[in-house]
């Protein structure tokens, strides 16, 4: 008696019903099963054959973008260095560390003892290149040249060029050949704010020394020597250097196209090269700009194209002649722009022409009224110098950066200047820069002329701590404190 199995057993149509009903349910069962495990298949035969292929043209991106970085990163390099040969450090100073020698000027009269300074080798008859201030108090006698081996030898002055601070000595006739390694000289007028620079000499007296920087500044304006106590003139026929006697020589002239670094430059560090990371020399460490006279951060260097441009004639006839045009002024400010009417400040505004300078025989006017521009007495009237030749004149920077680049003595220049509202093309046949007999009587003729008549120069009583200042900081910062 199982109920349940009556009921089960005695409803035939329920029985019917509930079998048929499971036979359809499987049949319905299988046919899913069937479609989903034939979208499974589907499914991994999708991510069987597209991963390859993803993975490979991902592989593919990522080698092009590697590559490209790559690429990017050696052309960065490149350009950082200027170069795909650059060198590491100690290569580089191994390279250049022969070459580079300590230049001593053992003057007994010197009362600060030996004046010590840098240079280096500049060919393989024993030319060395250095600073003119290095050298300006010798009279060629007692100069002595000291390798990094400490090997020591006697040196004679050649020539010196106060107008570029550049001088070279040549080294006594025993020294061995295999210690003349000259040193490449490279072309400065490439060079890009912010390439690496190595500066080698020895400060303080610790030679062989090295310190690293970048440019940090181009086309930079130097003075040049206040005093040129000695301007050698060229061998006599025994080939005995025959100096002039000590001379005051109270420049004006600046040296252009400065090249400025971070590298520390000190006192001894005068007259060694500044490298680049190809051991090239692009300049000769001249000066730098500090209130305490150590190194503050601001070096300077005049450029390797001017190394090139003077040394040749200094080592031939000891001396150089640089063009000369012969103008005083100042660069047009924009309260000088306003006083004249002017739309843009632009250009060099002549307040004084030399006496029988090319710039007078060329008929260049100077200014000769007197107006006051922020507290100070200017002439004005003058022409006002727009261009030289096909290049556009900002300030007396471009001028003299032109004329030290591009010309020399008898060339002749198309000054492109405004007159009296109009402009006007005038060709001027540059001269040579006076000497240092005529120059302190040119200097005062050109003073006269910017005052008005009757006038006379006068003598200030702070001339004296301003040279003294001038020594010590430059003109720029003690023209700023004394307000000239």
């Amino acid at each position: 008696m199982f109920p349940i199995d009556n009921v089960f057993c005695n409803n035939e149509f329920d029985q019917y019903f509930k079998y048929g009903t499971s036979v359809s349910s499987s049949m319905n069962q299988i046919s899913i099963n069937k479609k989903f495990m034939i979208i499974v298949a589907l499914v991994i035969m999708f991510f069987t054959f597209s991963l390859p292929i993803r993975y490979d043209n991902n592989h593919d991106d990522t080698k092009l973008t590697a590559k490209a970085q790559d690429q990017q990163k050696s052309e960065n390099t490149v350009n950082d260095d200027n170069s795909g040969n650059s060198l590491t450090m100690p290569d580089l100073f191994s390279k250049v560390e022969k070459s580079v020698v300590q230049v001593t000027d053992v003057d007994t009269a010197n009362l600060l003892g030996a004046r010590l300074g840098s240079g280096f080798i500049y060919d393989n008859k024993g030319h060395i290149i250095t600073n003119y201030h290095v050298v300006a108090g010798s009279r060629g006698e007692n100069l002595q040249i000291t390798f990094l081996d400490g090997t020591t030898y006697h040196a004679k002055l050649v020539g010196g060029d106060p107008f570029s601070d550049l001088a070279v000595v040549q080294t006594a006739t025993n020294v061995p050949l295999n210690k003349l390694v000259p040193l490449h000289i490279g072309n400065s007028t490439s060079l890009r704010v912010g390439e690496k620079v190595v500066a080698i000499g020895n400060p303080f007296g610790l030679s062989g020394s090295m310190t690293e920087g970048i440019v940090s500044g181009l086309g930079r304006m130097l003075p040049s020597s206040e005093q040129s106590q000695t301007i050698p003139q060229p061998p006599s026929e025994n080939d005995q250097l025959i100096p002039r006697s000590q001379t005051d020589i109270p420049t004006t002239f600046s040296i252009p196209d400065i090249i400025q670094t971070d590298a520390a430059i000190n006192p001894g560090n005068s007259g060694g090269p500044l490298l680049n990371m190809r051991g090239e020399v692009i300049g000769i460490n001249t000066a730098i700009f500090s209130n305490t006279g150590v190194y503050s951060g601001v070096g300077f260097a005049v450029p390797s194209n001017t190394i090139k441009k003077v040394v040749p004639s200094l080592i031939a006839t000891g001396s150089y002649t640089h063009p000369y045009l012969g103008v005083l002024g100042t660069n047009v400010t924009p309260e000088i722009a306003g006083d004249l009417g002017l739309q843009e400040p632009t250009g060099f505004l002549v307040t004084g022409v030399t006496t029988g300078s090319p710039a007078y025989k060329a008929g260049i006017h100077a200014g000769s009224s007197l107006t006051d521009i922020n507290q100070r007495e200017l002439p004005i009237g003058g022409d006002i110098i727009l261009q030289i030749d096909d290049k556009k004149v900002r300030k007396i920077d471009d001028i003299l950066t032109y004329l030290e680049r591009e010309k020399e003595v008898g060339d002749i220049v198309q000054l492109t200047v405004l007159r009296n509202g109009m402009t006007d093309r005038i060709p001027v046949t540059l001269g040579a820069r006076p000497s240092s007999q005529e120059f302190p009587d040119t200097q005062m003729q050109s003073q006269s002329e910017t005052l008005p008549p009757g006038k006379t120069p006068e003598k200030s009583p702070y001339n004296g701590l301003y040279n003294e200042c001038a020594k010590l900081a430059g003109n720029q910062l003690c023209d700023f404190l004394f307000r000239r």
